[in-house]
């Protein structure tokens, strides 16, 4: 049996699968869904080295193309989804949403992208994956059970504040005429709020942001420094959309209390590859 060292909390809302000596994180409220597919690496399995040991999925790391390439059709194997299908964000903190299209599969992994600024994805075809990079920041898989329909989004402070999960799935309201009730909703490994000290000008943005809130998504410390809690950032902007309470799962894994099995920029001091998240109408 395959065991990881990993400290989860009590929302148990993961499972650690394996495949081919490759572990992968899988959302319990989406395994059961038969027309998906979905995974979060962690950092093992791979062929990378050094700090970017092992399962380095990006590029721009310091790894070679062909590292990243491998590791990519590793993780693929393992969770089960062609990596030709895959359609990688190109994130720079924003909250522009990409649909992704049958002709956009391999950019970023196998072709350059044609495309940037782009922290989320949505599709409503079969057989595109969509993939998003992380290393703390907040992975937002979105499900509309009812029109089977997909999003994927990047969510850092910056696209915390902006609200990205309630641009995602306003998007895909617009485009799919998803219904936030038949939305599942979940919240990817990222930093904990006891892992996630700011600044008191990055607080002021959460202040303006979450006003009704302030107590459940921050911690006053010393030398104006506080706590963020972004995964209750998330769920707060997920029901404000309209997701049901009951639809929204909160993560077990902080990356930055697990550093040997997932990539953390706090953790490292930004030396670390960058881990993904994959979801896909099969």
């Amino acid at each position: 049996m395959n065991i990881i060292g990993l400290n989860k909390n009590n929302h148990n809302s993961t499972t650690i699968k394996w495949k081919n000596n490759i572990p992968y994180i899988s959302y319990k409220a989406l395994e059961n869904i038969p027309w998906l597919t979905h995974g979060f690496s962690t950092r093992m399995g791979g062929i990378s080295t050094d700090y970017l040991s092992s399962m380095n999925l990006g590029s721009g790391r310091g790894d070679s193309v062909e590292n990243v390439i491998k590791n990519h059709e590793l993780i693929a194997g393992a969770i089960g989804f062609d990596a030709h299908n895959i359609v990688a964000a190109k994130q720079t903190h924003t909250t522009n949403v990409k649909i992704a299209s049958k002709s956009d599969r391999g950019k970023g992994v196998y072709f350059e992208r044609d495309y940037d600024n782009i922290d989320g994805l949505i599709t409503n075809e079969k057989n595109i994956v969509l993939a998003t990079y992380f290393a703390d920041c907040v992975p937002l898989f979105i499900v509309d059970t009812k029109n089977k329909a997909i999003g994927l989004s990047h969510s850092g402070w910056r696209g915390t504040v902006a609200k990205m999960g309630k641009v995602t799935i306003e998007k895909m309201i617009n485009l799919y005429g998803t219904n936030p009730k038949d939305v599942i909703a979940c919240i990817g490994p990222s930093i904990c709020q006891s892992c996630y000290e700011i600044s008191k000008d990055v607080a002021d943005e959460f202040i303006k942001a979450f006003p009704n809130n302030i107590d459940r998504i921050l911690i006053e410390k010393s030398n104006d420094k506080y706590l963020l809690d972004l995964w209750m950032c998330n769920k707060l902007i997920f029901k404000d959309a309209g997701v049901l309470d009951e639809n929204i799962h909160m993560p077990d894994i902080c990356t930055c209390c697990n550093e040997s099995v997932m990539f953390s920029h706090r953790a490292s001091k930004g030396k670390r590859g960058n881990l993904a998240a994959f979801l896909e109408l099969k």
